[in-house]
C-alpha cells in the first residue's frame, strides 16, 4: 500500500458521502406534489451545501487522518476497545450524542429531530488476524491483526457522514441512526447489536462495502438480489479403522469423504441453474494419523453460498442430504452440523427496490 492508493480513498470516500447523504436529507415526510418547484430549489440547495462540507479540504484530511489512525491500531472482533473510543472522541467533538456500550464495544449515534422516518447507516470496526507486509508510513502497528477488508476506511466514511449530517441537522425531517458495529467478520456483531434493540423504529438501513473491481468514484448497487447468503458445515463420518494393509476388515470413512466431496460438486454442476449463482466448496479434510492405518472417522468440513433465498435454503438441505446418502453408499455414517454458533448462517442480502 503507498500514499498514491490513499489519495484514491480519500476521493472514493467523499464519493460516497455524497451517496448516502444527500438521499438521507430527502426522506421527507411531505408532499412533493404540493410543492414541487419549492422542493425543486431546496433539493439544488441542500445538494450544493453537501458537495461544498464533503469537498471541503479540511473534511477530506480529517477523514484522511482518522481512517490512517485505525489502520495503524487493527483490532480483532470484540476487542475494538481503542476503535471505539476513537469514535467517541470524535463524536463527543461534533456534539454527536451516543449510546456505549452496544454488543460490548458497538458505537450506536443519533443525528436528527428524533422522531420519525428513523434511517440507519451502518459501519463495521473490526479487523483481521493478517500480518501486514506491505511496508509503508501508516502500516498496522500490530504484529499478526490488519485492516484488511477496509472496515478501517468503513468506520472513517461513517463517521465523515456523522459531521456532515450534523452541520446539517437543523434541516432533517427524521433521525439518522449511526451504527458502529462490532465483530463483522465473526458474523455475531449484527444479531447481537439488533438483540440489544438497535434497530428498533428503524425504517430503512444503508450499509456498503469498498471494492476495487470499480473505478474510483463509482458506487455500485441494485434493487432485490445482491449479496449472495453464506453457510459453513462440518460433517463427521464415521466408519471402522483398522490396518490399511488389510481393508476389507474396515470401513473406510476416508473413501466415503472422498466419492462424497465430488458428489457435492455435482449439486451446482448439475441441479442448479446456470443463471441461479450458488457455489459449494469443502475447503478441509482431517482423518488418521499414520500413513498405514485406516481411521475411524473423517471429517470435512466447507462452505455453500447463493444469491437468492430459496435457492439458498434448499442448498442447505441438499447438502445434507447427499453427505449422509452418499457416506451410507460405503457403510459409514455422518453427522452434519451447519456451525450455528462458530460460523453464523448469514441469508442473501436483498435490496429494497424503493430506496435504491
Amino acid at each position: 500500500m503507498s500514499n498514491q492508493p490513499s489519495g484514491h480513498m480519500a476521493f472514493l470516500k467523499r464519493k460516497y458521502l455524497l451517496s448516502i447523504v444527500i438521499p438521507l436529507c430527502f426522506s421527507l415526510p411531505i408532499s412533493l406534489q404540493a410543492l414541487p418547484q419549492q422542493c425543486s430549489n431546496q433539493s439544488t440547495s441542500l445538494k450544493d451545501e453537501i458537495l461544498g462540507l464533503a469537498n471541503n479540504p479540511y473534511t477530506v484530511n480529517w477523514m484522511k487522518k482518522i481512517r490512517r489512525e485505525i489502520h495503524e491500531n487493527p483490532e480483532l472482533a470484540y476487542e475494538e476497545f481503542k476503535t471505539s473510543a476513537l469514535i467517541r472522541r470524535e463524536l463527543d467533538q461534533l456534539g454527536v450524542a451516543y449510546r456505549w456500550p452496544v454488543a460490548k464495544t458497538g458505537v450506536v449515534a443519533t443525528i436528527g429531530s428524533g422522531s420519525p422516518p428513523f434511517v440507519a447507516l451502518r459501519a463495521d470496526m473490526d479487523a483481521l488476524p493478517i500480518q501486514e507486509m506491505v511496508d509503508w508510513e501508516h502500516k498496522s502497528k500490530v504484529d499478526g491483526k490488519m485492516h484488511a477488508c477496509a472496515h478501517d476506511a468503513h468506520t472513517a466514511m461513517l463517521l465523515g457522514a456523522a459531521k456532515i449530517l450534523q452541520e446539517l441537522r437543523d434541516k432533517l425531517q427524521g433521525t439518522i441512526v449511526l451504527i458502529f458495529q462490532p465483530a463483522e467478520e465473526r458474523g455475531v456483531g449484527a444479531k447481537d447489536m439488533i438483540n440489544e434493540g438497535v434497530l428498533e423504529n428503524v425504517e430503512v438501513i444503508f450499509g456498503l462495502h469498498l471494492v476495487h473491481k470499480y473505478p474510483v468514484g463509482v458506487v455500485a448497487s441494485r434493487p432485490g438480489e445482491f449479496l449472495a447468503g453464506c453457510g459453513s458445515f462440518k460433517a463427521k463420518i464415521k466408519g471402522k479403522g483398522g490396518h490399511a494393509g488389510t481393508p476389507h476388515d474396515t470401513i473406510d470413512p476416508l473413501l466415503a469423504a472422498s466419492t462424497t466431496v465430488i458428489s457435492l460438486q455435482n449439486i451446482v454442476s448439475r441441479e442448479a441453474d446456470p443463471f441461479d449463482s450458488q457455489v459449494v466448496s469443502v475447503a478441509m479434510i482431517k482423518a488418521g494419523t499414520s500413513h498405514n492405518v485406516i481411521p475411524d472417522s473423517a471429517t470435512m468440513t466447507g462452505t455453500f453460498r447463493a444469491l437468492n433465498n430459496k435457492s439458498f435454503h434448499a442448498l442447505r438441505e441438499r447438502i445434507e442430504e447427499v453427505i449422509k446418502l452418499q457416506v451410507k453408499v460405503h457403510r459409514c455414517s455422518a453427522e452434519v452440523d451447519f456451525l450455528g454458533n462458530d460460523h453464523p448462517t448469514i441469508p442473501p442480502t436483498t435490496n429494497d427496490a424503493d430506496n435504491i
